[in-house]
């Protein structure tokens, strides 16, 4: 029996994401049209008659002196040591530029092996594709490469066949029927942030978090009951995310308690979701805090 651990890395919205949440068939990770939504490491986990694939779904790689894009970038770097097998996403739908180019140079001197996948076969051409895969063969000439499409999960089952077979014998590292091993609140939070962020795209800035402040579960009538704040950095931002007569938080309300149901199947879910306003003097300490540990 095999069981691996896989980083996936690449540059925003190259659809690690996506590719986790297709393999999983569950909600692990946000996948959003605005890049850099992925926050922290997030691990989705894949078992099969084969053995275990452990997802580590880093945050997009990308070239910035901002002090929060640093640290995503050392969180991305250092899934990339602990992993058994790395697992480089490219957009072939998008020219290559320097963050391919710096990726490429962090994979030169990784130690374990590097698995290609081409991802957005269904969006981009055939010279895209082509240009994708040259792109690769003459920096990692080495690295086996598959063309995909996450979306639609076409390629998919090939590019597990590969990475069961570069991945070592061992017993499995969680019970058969997880996911993930991310905290209930977390996976609740990262949901609903991830509503927010696909709800109102380029109107918001994706530096919002999500406080679950109460989880609440009922054993003897089935329910679940959560109360979530949106928090956005300013007080006039609240105020977007509401929409005018609340038309943008009733949608981001139902696309979450959609979501989130299907982590309750059984369970009658009551969600509570509100907006606040970080204030200003526990801005700096807090919210960097929240969104990059």
């Amino acid at each position: 029996m095999k069981c691996g651990t896989v980083a996936i890395i690449g540059r925003p919205s190259s659809g690690k994401s996506t590719l986790v949440n297709t393999i999983t068939e569950m909600p692990v990770s946000i996948t959003a049209s605005t890049p850099q939504t992925t926050r922290n490491a997030i691990r989705g986990i894949f078992t099969d008659q084969r053995g275990q694939l452990i997802f580590t779904d880093t945050p997009g790689y990308h070239i910035n002196e901002k002090k929060l894009n640093i640290k995503l970038q050392e969180v991305a770097i250092a899934s990339l040591n602990d992993s058994d097998i790395i697992l480089y996403m490219i957009d072939a739908s998008r020219p290559f530029g320097k963050e391919e180019e710096s990726i490429i140079e962090i994979l030169k001197h990784a130690k374990a092996p590097i698995v290609c996948g081409i991802n957005k076969s269904d969006v981009a051409s055939s010279t895209n594709l082509e240009e994708a895969q040259d792109f690769i063969k003459e920096r990692l000439p080495e690295a086996p490469i598959f063309v995909l499409s996450a979306k639609l999960d076409e390629g998919v089952d090939e590019l597990l066949i590969e990475l069961f077979k570069r991945s070592p014998e061992g017993e499995l590292a969680y019970a058969e029927d997880m996911f993930t091993d991310q905290p209930l609140e977390m996976r609740i939070s990262e949901i609903i942030r991830g509503k927010t962020i696909n709800t109102l795209s380029q109107e918001l800035p994706h530096s919002i978090y999500v406080d679950i402040s109460d989880l609440e579960y009922n054993e003897e009538k089935k329910e679940v009951w959560v109360r979530a704040f949106i928090i956005t950095e300013r007080e006039s931002q609240k105020g977007i995310i509401v929409g005018k007569g609340g038309a943008n938080i009733k949608k981001i309300r139902v696309r979450s308690f959609n979501a989130i149901k299907h982590i309750f199947p059984d369970q009658q879910l009551k969600l509570d979701l509100r907006v606040k306003a970080q204030p200003k003097w526990r801005k700096n300490s807090i919210l960097l805090n929240k969104l990059i540990k």
